[in-house]
């Protein structure tokens, strides 16, 4: 009997029997994950500690105030330059703009003398020519100021093609009356040198005496002794 039931439980058709665990799945799930977190502790406390050993951290450390040192060293230069760039382009930009109003003023002026150039051609044409070798004189004008002056002013030019320069002198004279009698006076010597090549404006302001009374302004070209051009004119009464 004894071993019947011993080959009937050895043998397939035993019965079956199933184990039970006395540790509820939640319990299970904490208890692996306190493991789990345990294991990962070890392994970071493992990791910093090989840095440590290594001087890692401590490098680390150490050079991050001298990255910051030079960040903000490197921060600063830039700014310096960016404000000479600005400045820099500032100036620039002031001295093109008066490059260009300085070539527009030259192109201006070189407009106007060419202009000048072709009037006083045109007049040249116009006006005949009273005096010697293509000296003239235009535009003779005096007016007496108040206070005893006398203002004058005269155009001298070359009516020929491609003048050379005339050394001379400008005779000016002034005359009419000093109490009643006969009286003139010229230019000063040192006002009366002229050099010019195709034409000059003369002008100037002369002290009158007391009691004169200016009538009439002559104005003479001199080339040595030989009068090369005259003209007069007369003043208006005061």
């Amino acid at each position: 009997m004894r071993f019947r039931l011993l080959r009937r439980r050895l043998t397939i058709s035993a019965p079956q029997m199933a184990i039970k665990s006395t540790l509820p799945w939640p319990l299970r799930w904490a208890i692996i994950a306190i493991v789990l977190g345990f294991c990962a502790a070890i392994g970071l406390w493992a990791f910093e500690f090989g840095r440590d050993i290594a001087g890692l951290d401590r490098a680390s450390k150490e050079e991050l105030p001298r990255l910051r040192s030079e960040v903000a060293r490197l921060t600063l230069e830039r700014e310096k330059v960016q404000s000479v760039a600005n400045t820099a382009g500032s100036l620039l930009a002031a001295g093109q703009a008066t490059q260009d109003r300085l070539i527009a003023q030259n192109r201006q002026l070189e407009a106007d003398n060419h202009s000048l150039r072709d009037d006083l051609g045109f007049f040249q044409k116009l006006l005949p020519v009273s005096g010697v070798g293509g000296i003239a004189i235009r535009g003779l004008q005096a007016e007496v100021l108040t206070g005893a002056q006398l203002r004058w002013q005269v155009l001298v030019f070359q009516a020929v093609k491609n003048p050379t320069e005339f050394t001379g002198r400008l005779e000016l004279t002034v005359s009419g009356t000093q109490n009643g009698k006969p009286w003139s006076m010229s230019l000063p010597e040192s006002e009366q040198t002229l050099q010019f090549t195709q034409y000059r404006r003369l002008e100037g302001v002369l002290g009158l005496p007391a009691d004169t009374v200016p009538k009439m302004v002559s104005v003479r070209i001199m080339d040595g002794s030989v009068v090369r051009a005259t003209q007069t004119v007369k003043l208006e009464s005061m």
